[in-house]
């Protein structure tokens, strides 16, 4: 009898069913510290924490990609010692998993407006991005920057240019066209989406992308999610019936 619980788990669940694409809205790491009087950047650093776990955890069961809403549009209406420490751990946690993602054949991809991000953040973002291009196991999305009405604008402004300049027909825009100007372009949708801390809204995160997707909000914040409670999760996916708004069987 296996005593592992998370072992378990992983193996109930059905290797034929697992979401190709998972996102998470990581909420919860300022509460967390709040709860334990401690400084808002030490739920952060531990929120990172996760980060790492739940990466392992895709990248053992066999998911695709996984796409973490890391830093948005509106957070940087955030007081400015938070936005500087906030991409002081962005800084250090690309530089503490490279290695990490090289050797475990993880492939690191970002959606957002990342000129906004300061310039030795992305230095490092792109150090990063060229170290692992050539890996072909998790794509791990970090959407930084990222808003989903500003990656709407964007694609609209994109298809509008086109079709001033004559190159594309108005009659021809389809919302497979209009996908192909997202950030996602080259990505299937997501299957799921988790959001921790309990909150029931989806904060302008993949707004086009999750219009089909199964949601799954736990009360669980950010820095206390872990493998367990993931797992615990995708079984509840395997047990839904995606309809895409047809009759189920």
């Amino acid at each position: 009898m296996n005593s592992n619980p998370s072992s378990s788990i992983h193996t109930d669940l059905d290797p034929q069913n697992l979401p190709l694409h998972v996102a998470i809205i990581m909420d919860g790491n300022g509460r967390w510290a709040k709860k334990r009087l401690l400084n808002r950047i030490k739920g952060h650093e531990k929120g990172s924490e996760s980060v790492r776990a739940i990466v392992r955890a895709c990248r053992e069961i066999g998911i695709r990609i996984l796409t973490l809403y890391a830093f948005s549009t509106e957070n940087w209406q955030r007081p400015q010692t938070e936005i500087y420490a906030l991409m002081t751990l962005l800084k250090k946690f690309l530089i503490s998993e490279q290695k990490e993602m090289v050797d475990n054949n993880i492939r690191l991809n970002t959606i957002g407006q990342t000129e906004r991000l300061p310039e030795d953040v992305r230095k490092e973002l792109q150090k990063s991005m060229m170290l692992t291009r050539k890996n072909d196991g998790l794509i791990l999305n970090l959407a930084l920057s990222y808003g989903g009405r500003a990656e709407i604008v964007k694609a609209v402004k994109e298809i509008s240019i086109k079709a001033i300049d004559g190159r594309i027909d108005p009659d021809s825009i389809t919302p497979d066209l209009i996908s192909k100007h997202l950030y996602t372009a080259d990505m299937p949708d997501p299957d799921l989406l988790i959001r921790t801390s309990g909150e029931m809204r989806i904060s302008n995160f993949l707004l086009w992308q999750l219009a089909y997707t199964e949601i799954f909000i736990t009360d669980t914040l950010w820095p206390d999610f872990g493998k367990d409670e993931f797992m615990r999760i995708l079984k509840n996916y395997q047990q839904r019936e995606r309809r895409f708004g047809k009759v189920g069987s």
